[in-house]
């Protein structure tokens, strides 16, 4: 079995030099102090599934305990899955809904930063895989998305995503070796994605590694974004490609 097993859930699990419970710590909490673990353990199996107001508050009074920083008013829903909980940063008055994913795992990574006044939808999965992600002020990301980040991935001020979007930010592996199965073949990076401010992703967008949206950007649905996009740009496809200028027609392919 490969030694590097940095970065993929199913390569921790597939390493048979840890014991079971250490690799739970590390998946789940990050961490070797038992005692947080079993502040962890107490707090997600007593009130993680409460349903209504009671269910709110009490997430409301202890998930603070477990998170690096959480703001003042923020909401969560039930059935949040929290990993590496102390490398997870909520700012003020956010609101997390049912059955999303906070997953913070890596060693060297900073984490998840969420900004204020953010809305994260039901089932949306924000994942670091020894990367991190930055979600800015007033975004709003709806139901069934992913966001994954081996690197490093951006959301700017006031980005909108649709539902069933897909960022990821790294994945891409080498594949020359057939000796050795794909998946513990290095992992490539070209530099993670960043999306500027007021930035609109149609339902189903994908946008791959190395991608940067300039601010004021929109994306058509279904469209996959492969290459980075200027300022104020409106772009559909598979490959996406710029069509018009908000508020401008774009009169020539050279546009």
């Amino acid at each position: 079995m490969p030694q590097d097993f940095k970065g993929s859930l199913q390569k921790e699990l597939l390493d048979q030099r840890k014991s079971s419970s250490s690799k739970y710590r590390l998946i789940f909490i990050g961490q070797k102090n038992l005692l947080y673990l079993v502040k962890y353990e107490l707090i997600m199996m007593a009130i993680s599934w409460i349903p209504g107001a009671l269910g709110f508050f009490l997430r409301k009074i202890f998930y603070p305990r477990l998170l690096n920083k959480v703001g003042r008013g923020v909401v969560f829903g039930r059935n949040i899955t929290i990993r590496h909980p102390h490398k997870i940063v909520i700012g003020d008055h956010a609101f997390i809904d049912d059955n999303v994913v906070l997953d913070a795992k890596g060693e060297d990574n900073e984490g998840i930063i969420i900004g204020n006044n953010v809305y994260i939808g039901r089932n949306t999965i924000i994942s670091c895989k020894e990367g991190s992600i930055f979600i800015d002020d007033y975004c709003n990301i709806s139901a069934n998305c992913s966001l994954l980040s081996e690197t490093k991935l951006g959301l700017g001020k006031y980005c909108f995503l649709a539902g069933h979007c897909y960022l990821v930010a790294g994945g891409n592996h080498s594949f020359d070796r057939r000796d050795v199965p794909i998946m513990f073949q290095p992992s490539l990076s070209r530099g993670g994605i960043k999306i500027e401010d007021d930035v609109w992703l149609g339902a189903g967008v994908i946008v791959l590694d190395g991608v940067e949206i300039q601010r004021g950007c929109v994306v058509g649905a279904g469209s996959v974004v492969i290459d980075s996009l200027p300022e104020f740009s409106i772009a559909v496809g598979t490959p996406a490609k710029k069509i018009k200028l908000r508020g401008n027609e774009v009169h020539s392919k050279k546009g």
